[in-house]
Formats: structure tokens, sequence, C-alpha cells
């Protein structure tokens, strides 16, 4: 031996069980994938584990598909309220606010602000074709209504145009379009409760306008009773003079609008301010009360396909009793027959997990084309936006709740072959073989 050759460190061996295999060979990977194939005789074990798949599967496509619906619907009626109503809302204490143009300017150029609008509102009663539901008028610039693109999206061609030409002229939302059987170049009449100030009192004022075209938000609530009107026409409607109802402000990050609120107090002193926060507070808390609510409740499925697990589990160990005193008696250690049962039960979860995941994935992708399927074969309208407020069904997938889904269905479906797998390597050889 050269003694200034370089030896070099000899690989450590594979560290080997008490009876010479590897954990997690592929003997034992072989031994575990036999015992989740029956036999013939022993059908009732395929049985037991093709529930227990597919229980996990139901578990975690129903907790992704319910998750991903409640966040959906929680989206779309934020993005429809806060995308009409605005992030702030300014109104005068006096009940008209006046300099409304300069104001508007002013908080446009606030760094944070998106944009500011003025408004005119009231209510009024809609005539046309023997209907006379009750509305609510807003009085808009026409550059203001092109910005908001929530409502100009849905505008054919030209109805923007029409609209601004026509001072007489209205857009009605289109579920209250239909609902009164009018389309565009009809005319709709309005009456409003204060009009006229006559030596008699004040006396309702009734109006007939042109309809200069429909549109659709997509929320029952404001498309079968908004409707827009010149801003002059509205300001001469409900006797505002030369002023408007309250000034609408949309920010860039809806999370941060105390953050704004010192700027605009400054900018209109004297003014009732209110953030989207206060629009519907109890709304928006029970929404995000029931979607923890239903996490936990579905996350019971999971759990039960648990314990179905282990129940599967205990009967394979109970069945495979003589076949595991024969191996430990040929030289299995107790490692050995707790790995091949806990990959067996692992098996389970992991494959019953991964088809969930698919599952629901797919389910959320298309699950509109699912709804309107479903209502063609029942004929029962399954998601009315009447009741909903929205026109279809939403679901918005978010991928830390896909992930933590998929960690607790494995992580509890793992845990569960636990003590089976504990069992089945505590099992003494010889008693086993006595009375078989």
């Amino acid at each position: 031996m050269n003694p200034f050759e370089v030896q070099r460190p000899s690989r450590p061996a594979a560290r080997r069980g008490s009876d010479g295999s590897r954990p997690f060979s592929w003997f034992e990977l072989l031994l575990a994938s036999r015992y989740l194939r029956a036999r013939r005789q022993e059908g009732w074990i395929s049985v037991v584990t093709g529930f227990s798949v597919l229980g996990i599967t139901l578990g975690v496509a129903t907790l992704i598909i319910v998750m991903s619906v409640m966040n959906g619907f929680r989206a779309e009626i934020m993005s429809k309220i806060l995308g009409f109503r605005g992030h702030y809302m300014i109104q005068p204490i006096g009940g008209t606010l006046n300099g409304w143009d300069q104001t508007a300017s002013r908080l446009s150029r606030v760094p944070g602000v998106a944009r500011a609008t003025p408004f005119v509102e009231g209510q009024a009663l809609a005539t046309a074709q023997s209907q006379s539901p009750g509305v609510v008028v807003r009085g808009i610039r026409p550059k203001d209504l092109a910005n908001l693109s929530l409502v100009a999206k849905s505008l054919t061609p030209g109805t923007l145009q029409r609209f601004a030409a026509d001072g007489n002229s209205v857009l009605i939302g289109a579920i209250l379009a239909r609902n009164m059987g009018l389309e565009q170049g009809m005319n709709i009449t309005l009456v409003a409760p204060r009009g006229n100030v006559t030596p008699f009192g004040v006396t309702p004022r009734v109006k007939q306008y042109r309809v200069a075209g429909t549109f659709r938000v997509g929320m029952s609530i404001y498309d079968e009773s908004m409707i827009f009107m010149p801003l002059a026409e509205a300001q001469a409607y409900f006797n505002k003079g030369d002023g408007v109802s309250l000034i609408e402000v949309m920010v860039d990050d809806p999370d941060k609008v105390d953050a704004l609120r010192p700027v605009i107090e400054r900018i209109v002193p004297g003014t009732s301010i209110y953030d989207w926060r206060s629009t519907a507070p109890d709304f928006f808390s029970a929404l995000e009360v029931e979607r923890v609510v239903m996490f936990l409740i579905l996350t019971l499925i999971v759990i039960v396909a648990g314990f179905n697990i282990i129940s599967g589990m205990i009967m394979l160990v109970k069945d495979k009793t003589r076949d595991i005193a024969i191996l430990r008696t040929m030289g299995a250690s107790r490692g050995t027959i707790l790995r091949v049962f806990l990959m067996s039960g692992s098996v389970i979860g992991i494959a019953g997990t991964f088809v969930g995941w698919i599952l629901g994935v797919v389910f959320c992708w298309n699950i509109e084309n699912i709804r309107q399927f479903l209502i063609w074969i029942t004929g029962v309208n399954l998601f009315p936006e009447t009741l909903y407020f929205l026109s279809r069904l939403p679901a918005k997938m978010d991928v830390g709740e896909i992930t933590l889904v998929v960690t607790i269905s494995l992580t509890l479906t793992i845990l569960a072959t636990v003590y089976p797998a504990w069992r089945a390597a505590r099992l003494d050889p010889v008693e086993a073989l006595r009375y078989e």
C-alpha cells in the first residue's frame, strides 16, 4: 500500500432492519400492494378499501368545491358592490353639496384615489306597459358613466353617445327593462314624490323619458331597480339646483381606506363620510363566518373517512394475522410489518386525496356549465339571481386553501393508519399461529 496515497472514505452501508432488509424496500412495497389487492375469498377487503378511497375523494372534492364557490360568491359580491357604489361615499349634512366640481377635481388628485364621481340620487316610481315598480334614479355625467366600467362595458355600441346627446334619455337595468317590456327607443315615465312646489304644497313631478339603452351589472339588486339619468336633468328633476347628492370616491386599494380618510376629511369638511365597510357590514361578516364554519363542518367528512380507513385496516390486520405470523417466524422484523401496513393505508389516503383534488378542480372550472346542464335536466333554476343577486354561479379557487385541504387530508389519513400498523407490528407470532 502506498503510504502517500489518499484513501477515500468508504461509503456507509445502507441502514438495514434487524431482518436485513432496507426500510421501504421493494419487498415491503410489493407486500403492501399485495395486501390491497384481495383474493376472491377476501372480496370484502377490496370493498372496504374502495369505500375508504371514495370517502376521502368525496371529502376533498367537496371541500374544494364549497370553499371555491364561497370565495367566488364573496369576490363577486364585493366587486359588484364596490364597483358600483364606490369605496367612499361623501354626503352633505344639509342634503345638497355645492361646489362639487372643484371638490371632485381635488379628490381625484389625491395619491391613491382612482376617481371621484358626483351624483344626484333619488327615488321614483317608473311607469310603462302597465307596470309601476319603484326605482332608484342616479344623475351622472356621461364622462363619469364611461369611467364606471362595470356599467360601461355592458352597453351596446352607440348607447353612451345617445345618452350624452339627448338630455331627456335614460339608461335602465336589463332586468327592469325585461320586466316592464321596454326596449331601446321606447318611453318610460318617472314619478318623483317630491317635485313641483305650488301654493298648495309640493306635488309629485311626472316626466317622460326615452330609453337610450340598457345595462347589466350582473347583480339583480341593481339590474332590476336602477336608472341612470344625465346629471343636469337629475338636478332639475330632484330640485337640487346646482348641487349634487353625494360624491363617490374610488381608491386603488380598498383595504387601505383608513389611510386616506384624514386627507378626504380635510378636503370636504362638514360632511358625512362612509367607506365601503359600512355599506353592508353584517352581510360581509356573515359571509366570512359562514365560510369558516363550512370549512370546519366539511373537514369532518375527511375525518369520518379517516375513521373508515382505521376500521378497514384493522379488519385487514385481523384477516392477515396468519400471514403476519409466518412473516415474523421467517425473520421479518416488527419494523417491516409496521411499514407494510403504513404504506397500505397511506396508499388509500394518497389515492383518495389525489382523485378528490382533480375532481374538485375540474368541477370548479366547469361549475357554470354543470349548473346549466342540471337546470336543463331538472327544469329547476338551481341559482336564481333574484335570490342570490348574481346572474351566474361563481367559483374562485385559492391555491393556499387547496394546499391546506390536501395537506389536512394527507395528514389525517396517514395518521389513521398508525394504530392498525402498530397493532400488526405488535402481533405475537406464537399466539397467532396457536389458534390457526
